[in-house]
C-alpha cells in the first residue's frame, strides 16, 4: 500500500471524528466536577460528597436495572456516599448496592453507610444480633468493611448503650466497621455515649435524624445543641419529607390508600403550600428545581454535613445534586423560614 493511500485514509478518519463546524460543542471528558467537591465527614477521616444517595427505594419502587442507573448518575456527577439499611426491602436493597459496585468496580471508591438494628432476623442491638447483623449487610452488600454504620435506637431494643458499644468496639478493631454513627438517639444518650467514648468506647461521630424545612422539632433543640457541641457530622434522612419539598405534589389526590399517598397529604397543609411558594420563588431566581433549594436549605444549616436523598430515575439525581452548588442568600434564607414557620 502507497504512502498516499494511508495518508488519503487518515485524512478520512481525521474528518469522519473533527467538528463539522468551529462552533460546534467540544465533548466534555474527564473526571466529573463534582469528584473535587468534598467535604470531612465530622471526624470519621472520611471525605465525601454533600450529598448522600438513599437505597431506600432500590427494591421496592425501583428495580435493579433502575437502581443501577440511578447510582451510575450520582457517580457520574461526582457523588461517593451511599446510605441503605439492613431492613430496606428486607435486604434487597443492599444486595442491589452491592451488585452494582461488583460490576462497576466502585467499591474503593465510595462511602458505604448501613443502617443496622430492624431487620427480622436480626432486631435490635444486643451484642449477638448486633454482630449477625453486620456480617449479614456485608455478605448482602458483598465487602468486607462498612464504612459508617448507623446504630438504629429506634429498633425497640432495651439493651444498655454501654453493651451496644463495647460490641461496636469490637467491630472496629476487627476491621468491619469504620465509623460508629447513630440514629434514633435523644440528646441524653447522645452525653453518655460521649462519657463511654472517654472511657475508651468508639466515639459516635455521626448522625442521622429526620430533619426538613417541614420536620424541624426533632433535631431543633437539645439533639442539635449537643451534636454541635460534640463536632459530630449531621446526615438527615427524609430530607425532602418524602418527596413533597420536590414541589410535584401540589393538590390532595383522591387516592391516598398507598404509604407514600398517605405522607404527602400529610404535608398538604397552610403551611405546606406557604413553604412550596417560597421554595418556588427561590427557585426562580436561582434557575435551578424546587428540591434543589430545599436541599440547599439544608446544607447552608452549618452542622448539616450530607443530607439523605432518594431517587426514583437518574434525573432525580440531577436535580437534587444543584442544590449543592446553589448559595442562598441571607434573605432567601429568611423568605424560606418565614414560610415554613
Amino acid at each position: 500500500m502507497s504512502g498516499s493511500s494511508v495518508g488519503r485514509r487518515a485524512s478520512a478518519s481525521l474528518r469522519r471524528f473533527a467538528p463539522s463546524h468551529p462552533s460546534a460543542p467540544i465533548p466534555v471528558q474527564g473526571p466529573a466536577i463534582g469528584e473535587g467537591v468534598r467535604v470531612p465527614l465530622g471526624e470519621t477521616g472520611l471525605n465525601v460528597f454533600p450529598l448522600a444517595l438513599g437505597g431506600a427505594e432500590f427494591g421496592w419502587n425501583v428495580d435493579v436495572e433502575a437502581s443501577h442507573g440511578i447510582l451510575d448518575r450520582y457517580v457520574e456527577l461526582g457523588g461517593n456516599m451511599v446510605h441503605t439499611a439492613d431492613n430496606f426491602s428486607a435486604g434487597r436493597s443492599e444486595y442491589i448496592i452491592g451488585q452494582w459496585m461488583r460490576s462497576r468496580g466502585t467499591r474503593d471508591a465510595m462511602v458505604v453507610a448501613v443502617r443496622i438494628g430492624r431487620h427480622p432476623d436480626n432486631p435490635g442491638l444486643g451484642s449477638v444480633n448486633l454482630v449477625r447483623a453486620v456480617e449479614a449487610s456485608l455478605q448482602r452488600l458483598g465487602t468486607d468493611r462498612i464504612d459508617v454504620l448507623y446504630l438504629d435506637a429506634k429498633a425497640g431494643d432495651a439493651m444498655a448503650l454501654e453493651d451496644t458499644l463495647a460490641t461496636a468496639e469490637w467491630l472496629v478493631e476487627s476491621g468491619k466497621v469504620r465509623a460508629v454513627a447513630a440514629y434514633g438517639y435523644t440528646a441524653s444518650q447522645l452525653v453518655e455515649a460521649r462519657i463511654l467514648a472517654s472511657a475508651g468506647y468508639p466515639r459516635i461521630t455521626v448522625l442521622d435524624v429526620p430533619y426538613n424545612l417541614l420536620r424541624r422539632e426533632e433535631f431543633e433543640g437539645d439533639l442539635r445543641l449537643v451534636a454541635g457541641a460534640q463536632s459530630m457530622a449531621v446526615t438527615p434522612s427524609h430530607a425532602l419529607e418524602h418527596g413533597f419539598l420536590a414541589g410535584a405534589q401540589r393538590r390532595r389526590s383522591r387516592e391516598v390508600r398507598s404509604v407514600r399517598g398517605a405522607q404527602l397529604a400529610a404535608s398538604l397543609t397552610r403551611r405546606g403550600s406557604r413553604t412550596l411558594r417560597a421554595l418556588d420563588g427561590v427557585a426562580e431566581e436561582l434557575c435551578v428545581p424546587v428540591a434543589a433549594v430545599a436541599i440547599a436549605w439544608l446544607l447552608a444549616q452549618r452542622i448539616v454535613v450530607a443530607p439523605i436523598v432518594n431517587a426514583f430515575a437518574p434525573e432525580h439525581v440531577e436535580e437534587l445534586v444543584q442544590g449543592v452548588g446553589a448559595r442562598l442568600s441571607r434573605a432567601q434564607l429568611s423568605d424560606i423560614a418565614r414560610a415554613s414557620a
